[in-house]
């Protein structure tokens, strides 16, 4: 196996999913605009792309081995190239459903059979959370490049416009080439499965992985982090325009901030890990956000409106705020690694759909428990609430390093990491 040329394909899946699934704000703007929809009716946008991911990686996860990584890969690949045609061919607001449906769909696949394949490549714990954190750190290259990917294609003078559809042609094109990139890329999938185990047992093994002390403590690390990040990603342009009374255009490009911040953590990340251990640098970052909350929020009080404001003259807040993105970008893709790389291989499809599942919770539930306190109380007070969770996983990481230092002992009994036990 090249692994250089394998790695290639994983990281262009996941920048194309990053733009497509990231793509939802924009989405949702535009169709407002252009097919007269309301506010209420494009917000289901975003849960024709969250609910399928959920259901999806539940009911396939376990199955993926046996139908095959580089094959679901594919099938991801092929229903968003097709969707993606959809868009300016059939221009319909139920068009934007299906792509997002279809994006979700294949994201689920995607994402499973994307970590699955990293635990094939890695040859230690130390390179697999480096290529771990670099496919994230690629994700939220993504993100950024998609933002400025879809306002290339929107007419401002003209908000009716249907140009902004024509990105879909070139996002089709990018599919498609890294369909081909992939399906002329071989992938050794040796050791992925257990032969001769039924459908419903692999599914079961599924199940029965929550069970474990370690996967427990894992599920709780990996939930309480997707809540900060999304409740802090999704109500960051709100707290800006709100409680730094920043323009609405400026609330957002703030924001990217935060963003860039996630992106250059955890390519820094990436590098990082081949040579330190994960644990302390985890604490480090878990620290360094408590900090910043800290420090900055107390900087947002008493604001009042400019007249004439820019980046110039922006309040102080806006600029350090969003950094936290880059001690926060570390720690999911760590722990996922660290997880993954506890188990056989065999078991790491149905550990990622798990992940997956979790982290559609907590990511939910993140930007509601926000938005409510946000709404009740205010913005400062919702940000200061961060530091709840981050105290739980700064605890729950203690629990997972001794839990893994279990697994990983000579007399840790071998039928706890069998699956059909």
């Amino acid at each position: 196996m090249k692994n250089p040329r394998v790695l290639l394909s994983l990281f262009a899946i996941y920048l194309v999913f990053a733009i497509l699934l990231n793509s939802v704000g924009t989405v949702i703007l535009q169709v407002i605009n252009t097919y007269g929809v309301s506010k209420s009716a494009a917000s289901v946008l975003e849960g024709f792309k969250d609910i399928p991911i959920g259901i999806v990686s539940f009911l396939v996860a376990s199955q993926l081995p046996r139908f095959g990584f580089k094959n679901a890969m594919l099938v991801g690949l092929a229903i968003v190239t097709a969707a993606s045609l959809c868009m300016p061919l059939v221009p319909a607001f139920w068009t934007a459903k299906l792509l997002f449906f279809s994006v979700g769909v294949a994201f689920a696949l995607v994402k499973v059979a994307v970590y699955s394949s990293i635990g094939l490549l890695a040859r230690d714990r130390k390179t697999h959370a480096s290529m771990v954190n670099t496919l994230e750190g690629v994700f939220m290259v993504g993100v950024l490049g998609g933002y400025w990917l879809f306002s290339a294609f929107i007419d401002s003078s003209d908000p009716e416009s249907t140009a902004w559809l024509n990105v879909y042609w070139v996002l089709a094109a990018i599919c498609a080439l890294t369909f081909v990139l992939l399906w002329t890329t071989a992938l050794d999938e040796t050791g992925t499965r257990i032969e001769g185990e039924s459908p419903m047992r692999e599914f079961f093994a599924m199940l029965r992985l929550v069970a474990r002390p370690l996967v427990c403590i894992y599920i709780i690390s990996a939930f309480f982090y997707v809540l900060i990040e999304q409740g802090i990603g999704t109500w960051l342009p709100t707290f800006n325009n709100e409680i730094l009374k920043l323009p609405p255009a400026m609330s957002v490009q703030a924001t990217s901030i935060f963003a860039a911040g996630l992106a250059i953590g955890r390519l820094g990340a990436g590098a990082m890990m081949r040579r330190v251990h994960w644990y302390p640098v985890l604490n480090g970052c878990l620290v360094a956000m408590a900090v910043l909350i800290l420090l900055t929020l107390p900087l947002a009080e008493g604001i009042v409106p400019k007249a004439e404001i820019n980046w110039l003259n922006a309040p102080v807040a806006a600029f350090i705020l969003p950094l936290i993105g880059l001690f926060m970008a570390p720690i999911y893709p760590a722990i996922n690694s660290v997880m993954l790389s506890s188990l056989p291989k065999h078991q790491h499809s149905a550990m990622t759909g798990l992940l997956v599942i979790f982290s559609a919770l907590g990511g939910t539930t993140g930007s509601l428990i926000t938005g409510t306190v946000f709404e009740a109380f205010d913005g400062r007070f919702a940000f200061y609430l961060s530091l709840v969770p981050i105290g739980v996983i700064l605890l729950s990481l203690f629990f997972f390093r001794r839990a893994v230092e279990r697994v990983g002992r000579p007399d840790y009994p071998e039928a706890a990491l069998s699956s059909s036990q």
